[in-house]
């Protein structure tokens, strides 16, 4: 009998030549491990800058060792430099060396082969121009100068800084190195800068001396070895705050205006060491750790060892600071001094064993401090910023094809990677997870890794054969598709039946430990199951009466789940479970669906007493989505009035301001006057947007002329929304100002209001916008913000010259999302033309 494969069917027969050509660029474009030629043993750097060229004039003395086999040249990453001289270090002595010099790589050739059992002294001589043969290197890093001078003249409105940014091959931009991350060295860093500033690197400042020319050297010194991507310096008018954990130095440095803001912002930093040191059973390993906030930073933070970079949104004020949010990337970036930097991954290809554990630690922390409702929220935000970026792409988590290393900075390497060790930790259990990673980490201290390592350390643990896990997650790509449905016929043995609905030939066919769940009498049942076929049935075995089973109740798993609940199915899970995200799912289903169906009011007006913020806010939404409802919820107006009054979080608050506007603006005007002076942005923007849209409120334009100085992008928007109603005019250079304040997110949600009032109040004026949008569309260092300012320009499309400049602005741009939306906009235009 002959079987047809129909897959085969459906797919033409490659021939041979395109099978070998298939193989070949297989061989060619696998992305091994750097060969080490040469062990890099210490670099000591002794470096000055020239703000004036914007370079680095420099002398690096590096300590290495053939790795293995003799070598009579040594071969280093040297991107865009002027080298003046290289030479060998002997007894005291310098000699000359020749060497070639490609710009991208310096070879010196030395005078006899030295083996393993060798160890050679070399300096360099040289003039770094990180300005020269720079690029977008990706969505998550966006350039590859590897040092920026921020300001280097001085002009007044922004300070003067220097800072680095290494990974992932960026830092042989300012100093001659092995920059690989298989690579690991101790490091020295003496920087003579001008006396008013501050510097920062890696390890302790040993020696700080003014040199009498208005100038002073500090050096610094990192005596426990790091990859080089992970060196750092940062250069500027600093405030130190001072802080600790357990006797060892635990310091924040920001811009002098925002020192109370950040002691608030960074405040949780000694128990976040505290608590991830305990939790892995591995003591923070390095002797100190800074945090600092430079300007214009080219990606949200860098965890350069002990000393982590973060972008300037961490700069806030004491009165921003209280509704932080920045939690959870200090807890990635410090997780990363185990995961990265004590632990480091041996090439880019296995870029998920950095990420994916520093992207869990903002799991692992929103747990202890916040509650495991706010982590399982965090949690499914995780997954569905992977299953978004699936909808393009889906490739293998360790990926040894790729253009090049920045490409591996995606939502596979972070979200779905911290999905996985989740899947993984809730399979086996804390104690086994845990103890896991303590192995790991101290087995592998102070070298690189590949993913098997991993594997090997869990089932050196576990004594459990973990292949098919790994394979499936981290070897292949995509994820399980499960439709199922629940018979409850028989309800003291429910029967279950799952398929996986996946695409076989691009997916692997899972193994997939998922939990189910029931209540009975208000206690919590629950069974762990396994799928490891197409279609599967499970008789539940329950016992007790149930007439409602949740599959996956937690959302433990990364997988698209399809089945048909109807609206008892929601109601009965919310009033049932005792997990916060089961019971979001189930208001988000009721108010999404099923908002005008009876029993539904009753659900959403218990969910403004839930424990659970998010769903109180969650109900405030679907409230102001049915408004109905205000007249329909006995005693609804008084409890939405002391949630704006009491609730313990200010973004609930914020929603019943807003409510209470809605439901009686007059009502409420003294108390949204009085909310104005809250401490909390969030209540006190609401409330003055409260007050601001009332018509009946007749000092309107007094109020909004109290708080026309503000920074902040809520009081922002609440007088921007005022002025665009009112259409009031005169407010030209108050918009552009206020542009010109704001950076990042916030400047992004300003975009929209600043282009509306050129386009439709201050026509006059509509060159002072085109040409401030165009600016930001070409320069600004985020893609979304640029991809702002571009969408901006189309309010003004119609006038001479704009279209041609959206056109340019296409044409310029490097980084591949903005171009996508760019093209979007754009070519929709077009099409109507």
């Amino acid at each position: 009998m002959v079987v047809v494969d129909s897959l085969a069917q459906q797919q033409p027969m490659e021939s041979d030549e395109q099978i070998i050509r298939r193989l070949e660029s297989e061989i060619s474009e696998y992305r091994a491990s750097r060969t080490r030629d040469f062990d890099l043993l210490h670099t000591a750097l002794d470096l000055r800058f020239d703000y004036g060229n914007e370079t680095v004039v420099g002398e690096a003395v590096l300590t290495l060792k053939p790795y293995f086999f003799p070598q009579k040249t040594v071969v280093l990453d040297a991107k865009d430099f002027e080298i003046h001289a290289f030479g060998l270090l002997e007894e005291g002595r310098s000699t000359e060396l020749n060497f070639y010099y490609n710009e991208r790589k310096v070879t010196a050739y030395l005078p006899k082969s030295y083996s393993a059992n060798d160890t050679i002294q070399v300096r360099i001589k040289y003039t770094a121009f990180p300005n020269k043969n720079t690029t977008a290197a990706g969505s998550a890093i966006t350039d590859t100068k590897g040092i920026y001078f921020v300001n280097p003249q001085s002009k007044p409105g922004k300070p003067t800084q220097i800072w680095t940014q290494g990974e992932t091959e960026y830092n042989s931009k300012w100093f001659p190195t092995i920059d690989s991350p298989n690579e690991r060295a101790t490091q020295e860093i003496k920087m003579t800068v001008d006396s008013k500033y501050r510097t920062l690197s890696n390890g302790k400042l040993l020696s700080s001396k003014e040199n009498g020319d208005g100038t002073r050297t500090d050096h610094w010194k990192l005596d426990l070895a790091h990859a080089p991507y992970l060196a750092a310096i940062a250069v500027g008018d600093f405030v130190e705050i001072k802080d600790s954990w357990d006797g060892m130095p635990v310091n924040y440095y920001v811009e002098p205006e925002f020192e109370k803001g950040g002691k608030i912002v960074f405040q949780n930093t000694p128990e976040m060491i505290a608590y991830f040191s305990s939790l892995l059973g591995v003591p923070y390993p390095w002797s100190h750790y800074n945090q600092v906030v430079v300007r214009d930073f080219v990606t949200g933070a860098m965890e350069n060892t002990t000393l982590t970079i973060f972008m300037e949104e961490l700069n806030l004020n004491e009165r921003e600071a209280i509704d932080s949010e920045w939690d959870g990337i200090i807890a990635h970036e410090l997780f990363h001094q185990w995961f990265g930097d004590y632990v480091t991954t041996e090439s880019w290809a296995n870029l998920t064993l950095n990420e994916a554990f520093a992207t869990y630690s903002e799991y692992l922390w929103y747990e202890y401090k916040n509650g495991r409702d706010e982590a399982d929220l965090h949690h499914v935000s995780e997954i569905e910023t992977y299953l978004d970026e699936a909808e393009v792409k889906q490739e293998d988590l360790i990926r040894f094809y790729h253009d090049k290393p920045d490409d591996m900075f995606d939502s596979h390497s972070y979200a779905k990677g911290g999905a996985i060790l989740h899947m993984l930790r809730r399979h086996l259990g804390d104690e086994a997870f845990f103890k896991s990673l303590n192995h790991y980490l101290k087995k592998h201290a102070f070298q690189s890794v590949e993913v098997h390592d991993l594997r090997i350390a869990f089932e050196e643990v576990t004594g459990l054969d973990l292949n098919w896990f790994f394979n499936q997650w981290f070897l292949a790509s995509g994820h399980p598709i499960l439709e199922y449905e629940v018979d409850y016929s028989q309800e003291d043995n429910l029967l279950l039946t799952v398929s996986q609905r996946q695409d076989f030939s691009t997916t692997p066919l899972y193994r997939i430990p998922f939990k189910v769940s029931w209540y009975v009498n208000g206690e919590r049942r629950e069974k762990e199951l396994v799928i490891d076929k197409a279609w599967q049935q499970f008789a539940i075995e329950n016992g007790e009466p149930v007439d409602l089973l949740m599959v996956d109740e937690a959302v433990d798993l990364l997988a698209v789940k399809k089945t048909s609940r109807g609206k008892q199915h929601f109601i009965n899970q919310f009033q049932a479970s005792t997990l916060g995200i089961a019971r979001y799912e189930a208001l988000d289903s009721l108010k999404s669906m099923f908002a005008s169906d009876e029993g539904v009011r009753e659900i959403v007006a218990a969910a403004l007493k839930d424990s659970f913020w998010s769903i109180r806010e969650m109900a405030l939404i679907g409230i102001a989505e049915n408004p109905n409802w205000l007249l329909e919820i006995e005693g609804l107006e008084e409890t939405i009035y002391q949630m704006a009054e009491n609730d313990p979080k200010n973004t609930v608050r914020l929603g019943a301001i807003e409510l209470l506007s809605v439901m009686d603006a007059d009502k409420y005007a003294n108390d949204f006057l009085r909310w104005i002076n809250h401490p909390s942005y969030y209540v006190a923007g609401a409330a003055l947007s409260a007050y601001l849209e009332n018509e009946n409120n007749v000092n309107r334009e007094e109020i909004a002329g109290r708080f026309e100085n503000e920074k902040n992008i809520r009081m922002l928007v609440a007088l921007a929304g005022y002025y665009l109603s009112e259409e009031t005019a005169g407010k030209s250079v108050w918009f552009s100002e206020k542009l010109d304040q704001l950076n990042g997110e916030n400047r992004y949600y300003f975009l929209g209001y600043f282009s509306e009032y050129f386009s439709s109040v201050a026509t006059d004026d509509s060159n002072i916008a085109i040409e401030k949008l165009s600016s930001i569309a070409k320069n600004d260092r985020t893609n979304y913000v640029r991809i702002g300012a571009f969408m901006g320009l189309f309010g003004f499309i119609d006038q001479p010259g704009v279209l041609d400049l959206a056109k340019e602005i296409y044409a310029q741009e490097k980084d591949p999302l903005a171009k996508r939306y760019e093209e979007m906009f754009l070519s929709q235009y077009l099409d109507e033309k």
